[in-house]
């Protein structure tokens, strides 16, 4: 088996070819990533859900838009949080995953996270790969890998997110952020 030098923290931006709709130009920040497989979130798929509805004490919390985003399609029926604290130290209840971004437990009471708390983001899902299965659908050409920012987690235009990823690199890849939604129609 070959080593898997780790993705953790950085974006997997689906490149026009990617046929799987659940991954139609979405753009995925991993929360982890070893030979054992990966996982992540989509970070850009809003859904009409608001934070209130499903986790009312977490909705003050959450940056715009007030919603619930879908992480991906597994297991939709379970709520990641992640946040970004910046600093080197993190409350209570708040996992570091790279630089400022983490997990919130969303167990924990609110209030002992709320002081340090910024862009708080509620996701139903994630999206995983298991072993190896990542590194095949790289080799496919199906995803850029690209580094993450801090504000790519509370975007708050998280529909532009997938341009405003590719515009921001350099060379070819940035042209991609033009791509047209439908190329037959050109």
């Amino acid at each position: 088996m070959t080593e898997v030098s780790s993705l953790t923290g950085r974006l997997l931006v689906a490149t026009p070819a990617l046929a799987d709709p659940n991954f139609d130009r979405a753009v995925v920040l991993l929360l982890d990533h070893d030979e054992q497989g990966s996982l992540g979130v989509v970070l850009n798929r809003p859904t009409p859900v608001g934070v209130g509805d499903v986790l009312l004490p977490w909705a003050p919390l959450a940056g715009a838009p007030n919603v619930v985003f879908q992480g991906g399609p597994v297991a939709l029926d379970s709520a990641l949080g992640l946040a970004v604290i910046p600093g080197e130290e993190g409350p209570l209840g708040w996992r570091r995953v790279h630089g400022a971004i983490g997990l919130v437990d969303l167990e924990a009471p609110p209030e002992l996270l709320a002081p340090a708390l910024g862009g708080l983001r509620i996701f139903a899902g994630y999206s995983g790969w298991g072993p190896g299965q990542l590194e095949e659908e790289l080799g496919e050409g199906a995803w850029y890998v690209v580094e993450s920012e801090p504000g790519d987690v509370s975007s708050p235009d998280p529909e532009r997110l997938w341009r405003s990823v590719l515009r921001r690199q350099r060379g070819e890849l940035a042209m991609v952020a033009t791509y047209p939604d439908d190329p037959s129609l050109n």
